[in-house]
């Protein structure tokens, strides 16, 4: 069965329990898909490990664009996350879809992702140490028509907090945004002032995975700052509402409407800084 996504108003449409499957570790490092994106894979090394992350942008790119950070739920690199960055691509951008567990790594159910996202979470050092090695992995590439001074990064459930907790490193990113994140960190007042990126977050006012104590904690962290933050809540939303799979009412719940009013967000932000 098919499900669809609506992102900044067109339907991107997912193939059903696609979020379980991971991505082939011996793809060719750059192909072109039969709907004119270019999916370049990426290898490198950090503390002994490898990671493989992808980068994707329309085939007929003819001078240089602004990339994006994308850090998946904590399914990690699978199809499903690269038809979504295929899908903000599609606005013009080059979107990573960042490894953050390395290639020996690959949940093949909601326990092992569970695990795997636990054994980061606990680590922050690690966490903003990897997200920072694909960031300038990224930088690196000069087979890419990226424009380097415009750079942003996005993320999702375990992802979005991935993303906001770089930002607390004082990362160079234009903007971060938290999809349905983790808004709390062990370090959250102490670093929250060293954010120079805009933040937005995007959240579901129902979530019980990141409750309103975990808001409230958020909100009073980021206001003892100068940092340009938006919190947006979306009225009876729970987790994971941009993700087709989930199907847990009352805990994680797709939800379209939602998903296209915080993807046009997004849009909105970036557009705003990257006007020419």
């Amino acid at each position: 069965m098919k499900q669809i996504l609506f992102l900044a108003g067109l339907p991107f449409v997912f193939a059903g329990c696609q979020s379980t499957g991971s991505l082939s570790g011996s793809a060719p490092e750059e192909t072109t898909d039969g709907e004119g994106m270019v999916e370049t894979v990426v290898s490198y090394e950090l503390d002994g490990l490898v990671f493989e992350s992808t980068i994707v942008h329309e085939a007929d790119v003819d001078e240089p664009v602004p990339g994006i950070l994308m850090v998946p739920n904590w399914m990690g690199p699978t199809e499903s996350s690269l038809e979504k960055a295929k899908a903000v691509a599609e606005e013009g951008w080059a979107v990573m879809m960042v490894d953050m567990y390395g290639v020996e790594v690959r949940p093949a159910d909601s326990e092992e992702a569970a695990e795997a996202a636990g054994f980061v979470r606990a680590d922050r050092s690690l966490m903003r140490a990897r997200l920072g090695k694909a960031h300038e992995v990224l930088l690196q590439r000069d087979d890419i028509p990226l424009i380097r001074e415009r750079l942003a990064a996005i993320g999702f459930c375990f992802g979005g907090g991935t993303v906001l907790e770089y930002a607390r490193s004082g990362a160079d990113l234009d903007a971060v945004v938290s999809f349905h994140g983790d808004l709390v960190s062990p370090t959250l007042e102490s670093d929250s002032g060293q954010v120079q990126s805009v933040v937005l977050v995007l959240h579901g006012a129902d979530d019980p995975y990141v409750p309103q104590e975990d808001v409230a904690a958020f909100r009073e962290a980021m206001l003892a700052t100068e940092a340009d933050w938006t919190l947006v809540q979306f009225g009876n939303a729970v987790h994971s509402f941009t993700d087709p799979q989930a199907n847990a009412p009352g805990q994680a719940m797709y939800d379209p409407v939602v998903a296209e009013r915080a993807f046009e967000f997004m849009e909105e932000l970036l557009e705003e800084l990257w006007e020419d």
